[in-house]
C-alpha cells in the first residue's frame, strides 16, 4: 500500500475542506493552507487505538507514566534532549499551553515579544490575555534567510518585558534556528531577565543538513529559564487527537505554570489520546523516517518549481511542511494575490498577511499531500501564471 497516496478527506469534518466555503467563497479549491497533512496517520496508532476500544470502558484516565517516558526515549534519541518526568505535563494543545504560560510568567500589561511573521495564535493569546504586544521583525538578508535582529530587540524592551515566544523551527517561514543564534538569542533574555516559550511542535520534521536544537538543551541556564511545547500532533499527523505536553525543568517556573494550569482545570486529556501519544513515540520511527523522505521529495519538487518561475520565490525550507512563498514580484495587493489564488489557480492557501504585517505579499502553502496533488498544484500555479502573461 502507498503510505502517501491521495485520501478522500471529504465528508469526515476535515476543517481544511469543510472551510472552503467560508474561507475562500468557494468548494472549487484545493485547500493547501491549515497545517495538517492529508497523508494517513501511521497505522501504529490507528491499530493502538482500535486495540483499547476492545475494553468496553472509555471512561476518565490519567496519562501514564509510560505514555511520557515514550516521549522522553523519542527526545533523548532524535535530538539528544535529556528530559526527567517530573517536567512534563500533558496539554490539549500548543496554543492552549501558549495562554497558560503566558498568564503564570507574567501580568496584564506585562510586555511579550512575538516575532513577525509566526502562527497567527502568537498575537491573539497575547492580546487575549491582555499583554503588550513587542512586535520583532525577522530580518531578512541579502540571502534571503530570516534572522533575529538582537541590536534592534535591545530597543524595544522594557523593564515590564517578561516573555518572548519562540518559534522553533518557525512556522511559516521554515527556519531551522542555528545553535549559534538561539545561544545569542538565549543569552539576551537571561540577560533581560525574559522567561522563554519555545513552540517546537515542528521539531521532527526538520531536512538534512539542518538539525533542531531544543532551546532548553543549549546550556544549563536556558533550561532553566525555557518552557518547551511539543508534542506529536505535526510529527504523526495526529492533531485530532488534541494532546501535547509542556516541558518545565525549572522547579520555581513550573510550579507558578501548575497552579495556572490547575486554575483552568483541562485536566489529563482523553483515553484514546493517551494511547495514540504512547503508540506513535512508542512504535513512529520507521513511519517518520519515510515521511521525511516523502517530504523531501515534495520539497524538492518545490524548488525545481520555482526555479523556473521567478515571479514567485520559494524561502530556504529548511524544516516543516509549510512552503512560504514570495509572491511579491507579481506586483498584487495582498487581496488580489489571495484572490490569484483562489480565482486564477483553484487553490486555497495561507494568506501571507495572516501570519502579521511582515507577511505581506506572500502565501503559505502546505505539501504535506500525495505527490501527484503537488504536481497538480503547481501546474495550476503555471497556468495561472501563463494565462496573467498572455492578457
Amino acid at each position: 500500500m502507498d503510505e502517501f497516496r491521495r485520501i478522500d478527506r471529504s465528508g469526515t469534518n476535515a476543517e481544511k475542506y469543510t472551510l472552503r466555503q467560508k474561507l475562500f467563497g468557494t468548494e472549487d479549491v484545493e485547500p493547501m493552507w491549515v497545517a495538517d497533512m492529508d497523508i494517513a496517520t501511521p497505522e501504529c496508532v490507528i491499530d493502538a487505538v482500535k486495540e483499547r476500544l476492545n475494553h468496553p470502558i472509555v471512561g476518565y484516565e490519567v496519562m501514564s507514566d509510560s505514555a511520557f517516558e515514550a516521549q522522553i526515549l523519542w527526545m533523548k534519541e532524535h535530538h539528544g534532549f535529556r528530559i526527567e518526568r517530573d517536567w512534563l505535563t500533558y496539554s490539549p494543545s500548543v496554543v492552549a499551553s501558549i495562554g497558560c504560560a503566558i498568564r503564570a510568567f507574567s501580568n496584564e500589561g506585562d510586555g511579550v515579544i512575538v516575532m513577525d511573521p509566526v502562527y497567527p495564535p502568537f498575537y491573539s493569546m497575547v492580546k487575549d490575555n491582555r499583554r503588550s504586544l513587542i512586535l520583532h521583525p525577522l530580518r531578512r538578508d541579502a540571502e534571503g534567510v530570516y534572522r533575529f535582529d538582537l541590536e534592534y530587540l535591545r530597543t524595544q524592551i522594557t523593564p515590564q518585558t517578561k516573555l518572548l515566544l519562540l518559534c522553533s523551527p518557525h512556522n511559516p517561514v521554515g527556519r531551522v534556528w542555528s545553535r549559534d543564534e538561539l545561544m545569542e538569542l538565549g543569552q539576551f533574555c537571561l540577560n533581560h531577565g525574559i522567561v522563554i516559550i519555545s513552540d517546537e511542535i515542528h521539531s521532527d520534521i526538520v531536512y538534512s543538513p539542518h538539525r533542531h536544537f531544543p532551546f532548553a538543551s543549549l546550556s544549563e541556564a536556558l533550561r532553566e529559564n525555557t518552557i518547551t511545547l511539543i508534542g506529536p500532533g505535526k510529527t504523526f499527523n495526529m492533531a485530532g487527537f488534541s494532546i501535547s505536553t509542556v516541558c518545565i525543568a525549572s522547579e520555581e517556573l513550573r510550579e507558578r505554570y501548575e497552579a495556572e494550569r490547575l486554575r483552568v482545570h483541562w485536566g489529563d486529556g482523553a483515553a484514546l489520546s493517551h494511547t495514540a501519544f504512547e503508540a506513535a513515540y512508542r512504535h513512529g520511527s520507521s513511519w517518520h523516517r519515510k515521511l521525511i523522505g516523502h517530504l523531501d521529495k515534495n520539497r524538492t519538487l518545490l524548488n525545481e518549481w520555482a526555479n523556473n518561475h521567478p515571479l514567485i520565490a520559494l524561502s530556504s525550507c529548511e524544516a516543516t511542511y509549510l512552503a512560504w512563498l514570495d509572491c511579491r514580484a507579481l506586483g498584487l495587493g495582498d487581496r488580489e494575490l489571495r484572490e490569484f489564488f483562489v480565482r486564477e489557480a483553484n487553490l486555497g492557501l495561507s494568506p501571507g498577511l495572516s501570519f502579521g504585517k511582515e507577511g505581506s505579499g506572500y502565501m503559505r502553502l502546505n505539501f504535506a499531500v500525495a505527490t501527484e496533488v503537488l504536481e497538480n498544484a503547481l501546474g495550476r500555479i503555471s497556468d495561472a501564471l501563463k494565462r496573467r502573461n498572455d492578457v
